[in-house]
């Protein structure tokens, strides 16, 4: 009972010694103090670094939303009577994803980018992904990163169309360019997502009929694969860990170009779709998916 009435009264006794009249002028006075000074610009800066962290974020929502919408209307291609149709569509939805990731250039225009990647990488994957698929469906080849960043350049000119002339940083900043690099990582992880698509533009287009692509498909996918078994567990963890993913798509058109080698003949087009989505089910059973 006295410790506590002691440690109390030890409490007391040295809230004693900061009366609130002293603490209050002692605040105003250091309110101005260079220490204070430098601690709230230091306050203005974070809060304008985490708000255009907040701006990316809905940027890249938006680039990958738009970019999903792309990838859903380039898979009406394998059962709508003209592709070019299609295609023309899809690169005016392509431009649109152009804009905002020009808006995403502009907030990181005189900023480190790998401070804000965190913030843009998810979108930057999946417009890699929807660029990927679009070129495939038009030439049967994987468009290289170099490509992809010669379409992220930007001028005041041209309203954030893309710029095909490159120019050096000092030309950026005297003609108002701008320009938005994806790094290696993004470039991979999207071409490791694009794998899956091509699966299902695979079974989509065995359904219709279409007996060349699966082969094409598996062809392509096997070259990809072994891409990425080259890098293995030396590169970063997201690309080997999709390297899973990879080859369960990578399995799924061997299989069906499989069956269509062989059993092609006996079973019926209207109905290798059938045939193919039962196959593909117990495929994930066994693998535990399902």
């Amino acid at each position: 009972m006295s410790n506590k009435e002691g440690s109390g009264g030890f409490r007391k006794r040295k809230h004693d010694n900061f009366p609130h009249n002293q603490r209050r002028e002692g605040k105003d006075v250091n309110s101005s103090s260079p220490v204070m000074l430098a601690f709230k610009s230091f306050q203005q800066e974070l809060d304008a670094r985490h708000d255009k962290y907040e701006r990316l974020v809905k940027l890249s929502r938006d680039v990958t939303v738009e970019s999903k919408r792309t990838i859903f209307l380039l898979h009406r291609i394998t059962s709508a009577p003209d592709m070019e149709d299609i295609l023309t569509e899809s690169e005016i939805k392509l431009d649109g994803v152009r804009q905002k990731i020009f808006q995403v250039a502009q907030e990181l225009s005189g900023e480190d980018m790998h401070q804000f990647h965190r913030a843009i990488t998810t979108g930057l994957q999946e417009y890699v992904e929807a660029v990927s698929f679009q070129h495939f469906i038009k030439t049967r080849s994987l468009i290289s990163m170099d490509e992809i960043n010669k379409q992220l350049i930007f001028t005041t000119e041209d309203n954030g169309k893309e710029n095909k002339t490159p120019s050096s940083d000092a030309q950026d900043k005297q003609f108002g360019t701008w320009r938005l690099r994806v790094t290696p990582v993004d470039y991979l992880l999207g071409v490791a997502d694009l794998t899956g698509e091509l699966m299902r533009m695979c079974i989509n287009s065995v359904g219709n009929g279409d007996i060349d692509t699966p082969f094409e498909v598996s062809q392509f996918l096997r070259q990809v694969y072994d891409g990425f078994s080259f890098i293995g567990n030396t590169g970063p963890y997201e690309v080997s860990k999709k390297l899973y993913t990879l080859k369960q798509s990578l399995a799924k058109v061997e299989n069906a170009c499989y069956a269509l080698k062989v059993r092609g003949s006996e079973i019926p087009k209207h109905m290798l779709a059938d045939v193919f989505s039962v196959k593909t089910e117990m495929i994930d059973q066994e693998e535990g998916i399902s």
